[in-house]
């Protein structure tokens, strides 16, 4: 398999030692539900993870969970709960989502607190090798005492202090200069340290869990683009002044999500949670988690990806189609297909053949979703011209075979989750927009509060009414 690395800007082998795989993938900030845009590199990288294992391959997968923060901290004070009540409440959220998405469990979920010492020994070896110098109980990494930092983001100076948000700080040696330990102040988490009470920096807590739970150099560290600079960045420096060695062999970072081509943003109204899109067992969400790893899968993962309602509708029909043709086929006995089908035996085996050369290039899952929709649309050619069916059985097999290394295609039976009961709403929805036409507001308020005691909320705006699925902790759906 050849993947594009950021840190040489060109496609490379991975080349591992031995059959395992040490793979670390960054976890989210638990303050919040996570978003759609969070889940990108979920699946993506959950994804590599299932076709590495395929191959035969033993990954040690490790994804963090930074339980210590700033952001938590400010949540909280909002809140007037505790940092760590917090993360806590957000980590267990997270999980959950995480079982939603159908992503595999990391083979290590460490968390942030539960390293604070080993961050410790990490910060005393920085500063021992003139790293590092201490400032008022605070602890800062000397940018100019590495001579190669900017080499992963390929950043020149100017552009790295437009990066950073580069606050005036007069202690510091040189504005980049980036906290390794913060000193304490009233209200935050703080552990003992030879510098005074403090917290560890963000860029910090990860190495150090990379560092201790996967050695000094590990085969794929992964991520969102977003967090090349600064914080990718900052892990590579720390690791690499203290070790001498490469953090990582091959840095990949997934493409950034819009929504309906603009940023997603809070401010602009197009801000989604991950659980007001994927349907869980409470009823709650609108798509499978099925289709939404599909649409994650159909956009190379290195290029952006536009999230829409028509690109998810689609994704559920793409997945439905591939059941459809499972259930037909599964039905007949397996037995040795006539010689009449080889033809059809033929053409299967060269696509398996060029699923695996797909995958192997960069990882290109779009080609790979490609070609088992290209086995599908000709087993329902094969079909509807009197086609051998054990010969379609076969086809059936591929399918679940090839779809397995995605985390597709592996359920006994699938039920879309979008049309009748998004239709019977929007049927709803206009019915109580007549009744309000007509002044029937108690039969149309009857509609509301019957349809918000089943934990939908309906909207009435200039444009008209619109409606979303709402569940405990008041989580907006997609369509907010």
């Amino acid at each position: 398999m050849r993947l594009y690395n950021t840190l040489t800007r060109k496609l490379e082998e991975l080349s591992v030692h031995g059959n395992t795989v040490r793979m670390y993938v960054c976890g989210p900030t638990v303050y919040d539900f996570i978003h759609i845009g969070n889940a990108r590199p979920l699946i993506v990288f959950d994804a590599l993870r299932r076709c590495l294992e395929e191959q035969g391959y033993t990954v040690h997968y490790v994804q963090n969970i930074t339980d210590v923060d700033d952001k938590i901290i400010r949540r909280a004070q909002q809140e007037g709960t505790s940092p760590e009540v917090l993360a806590e409440r957000f980590a267990r959220e997270y999980l959950e989502d995480l079982r939603a998405l159908d992503v595999k469990e990391p083979t290590f979920s460490p968390r942030a607190r539960g390293y604070v010492n080993q961050m410790i020994e990490v910060i005393e070896d920085l500063i021992a090798k003139g790293y590092a110098y201490v400032v008022d109980g605070d602890v800062y990494f000397s940018v100019g005492s590495f001579p190669d930092y900017g080499k992963l983001s390929g950043r020149v100076r100017e552009e790295q202090e437009a990066g950073a948000r580069v606050e005036v700080d007069e202690r510091k040696r040189d504005p980049l200069d980036f906290a390794l330990w913060k000193a304490a102040k009233p209200g935050e988490p703080k552990w003992p340290s030879p510098w005074g009470k403090g917290r560890p920096g963000w860029h910090t807590e990860c190495v150090t869990m990379v560092l201790t739970l996967l050695g000094e150099t590990v085969d794929i560290h992964a991520g969102g683009s977003d967090l090349i600079f600064p914080h990718h960045e900052n892990e590579l420096a720390q690791a690499e002044a203290l070790t001498g060695k490469p953090l990582a062999r091959i840095w990949l970072h997934n493409g950034m999500l819009t929504v309906e081509g603009e940023k997603m943003a809070k401010s602009l109204g197009n801000f989604a949670y991950v659980r007001g899109l994927v349907k869980r067992a409470d009823g709650t969400g609108i798509y499978s988690p099925e289709a939404v790893r599909y649409f994650y899968l159909s956009r190379h993962w290195r290029k952006p990806l536009d999230f829409s309602a028509d690109a998810l509708r689609e994704a559920e029909e793409a997945v439905e189609r591939v059941y459809n043709l499972l259930s037909q086929a599964e039905r007949f006995p397996e037995r040795v297909p006539p010689p009449s089908a080889e033809p059809f035996l033929s053409f299967l085996r060269e696509q398996r053949g060029r699923f695996q050369e797909e995958l192997s290039a960069d990882f290109n899952t779009p080609g790979a979703l490609g070609v088992i929709q290209g086995i599908v649309g000709e087993g329902y050619r094969f079909q509807a011209q009197g086609g051998d069916p054990a010969a379609l059985r076969l086809a059936a097999r591929a399918v679940r075979e090839l779809g397995r290394a995605l985390g597709l295609f592996q359920k006994a039976s699938y039920s879309p989750t979008v049309g009748l009961a998004e239709e019977l709403l929007g049927l709803l929805t206009e019915l109580r927009g007549e009744l309000r036409k007509e002044r029937q507001f108690p039969l149309a308020d009857r509609i509301r509060d019957r349809l918000g005691e089943l934990g939908i909320e309906l909207r009435d705006g200039p444009q008209g009414t619109t409606w979303s699925v709402r569940r405990s902790g008041d989580v907006p759906d997609p369509r907010g």
